[in-house]
């Protein structure tokens, strides 16, 4: 492994408790009519069928807990509103037997993904773009198309729900959202956003994706140091991504600190 780049943040563990206080325990809603509520040893995301609806943080596996149960419980719930939801499993999370105790409940687990932080005004701030490539920001429905075609050329999945997410963040709440698109004479190559947080230390880098024939030209580094600068301009002292890993050697090279893993449980309706 690399070794952490001179400007990180020197303490992962405390990092990671300053998460998990402020991001899973302490989670806000995203997006109109969203709400987060706490149900014993869970926090959980609700909202409607295009909003994020899951498990946020679990505080199960103590001497009076029973954990299947508990699991149950969350089935029940989403499944009287009729929604699919996921259980985001930290590597940290106890009991250490959830992830197969998700499975046994009919779950389906997803692939690991790295959580990784740095310090937003410590990234580059000015990274160069291939020539003939600008960026502009996400600020209507003409833009919104634009990631999502960017999105689905990407990831080769069906994108439609997030181009609604994104156009309901914009009108509702515009300063909790930052999405950015890359166009190379006037084609869409790349996109991404960023997810902010008021009153917490953190702000989200998510969905950086990239269409085949146009990677490893500094296209996702460059959307890095954009969405940093935005965060750190409006107050947030660390950016943090769940990285697949094509993209974690990036991120470390950055001065990201690896934190933990995170797993995506889905359960369907």
């Amino acid at each position: 492994m690399e070794p952490p780049h001179p400007r990180a943040p020197r303490d992962p563990s405390a990092l990671l408790a300053l998460y998990d206080r402020q991001m899973r325990r302490g989670a806000r809603p995203e997006g109109p009519d969203c709400r987060v509520e706490r149900v014993g040893d869970v926090v959980r995301a609700a909202g409607p069928a295009d909003a994020w609806n899951g498990v946020l943080w679990s505080g199960l596996g103590g001497p009076d807990t029973d954990t299947d149960a508990a699991v149950a419980a969350q089935i029940d719930h989403y499944r009287a509103a009729g929604l699919s939801f996921e259980w985001k499993l930290y590597g940290y999370d106890t009991p250490a037997d959830l992830g197969d105790r998700l499975r046994a409940a009919g779950f389906t687990a997803g692939e690991p993904e790295t959580l990784m932080a740095a310090e937003a005004a410590a990234l580059p701030r000015d990274v160069p773009l291939p020539e003939g490539v600008e960026l502009r920001a996400v600020t209507d429905e003409a833009g919104v198309r634009q990631v999502v075609e960017v999105h689905e050329r990407a990831f080769g999945t069906d994108s439609a729900s997030l181009g609604r997410r994104l156009l309901d963040r914009l009108a509702t709440d515009p300063d909790g959202v930052a999405a950015v698109v890359a166009l190379a004479h006037g084609e869409p190559v790349s996109a991404a956003r960023l997810e902010l947080h008021p009153g917490t230390d953190f702000a989200g880098l998510w969905g950086g994706g990239t269409v085949e024939g146009r990677r490893g030209r500094g296209l996702y580094r460059a959307l890095v140091s954009h969405r940093a600068r935005i965060a750190a301009d409006r107050g947030h002292r660390y950016v943090q991504v769940d990285a697949a890993p094509t993209s974690r050697p990036i991120l470390r090279r950055l001065g990201f600190l690896e934190l933990t893993t995170t797993t995506p449980y889905t359960y369907e309706v």
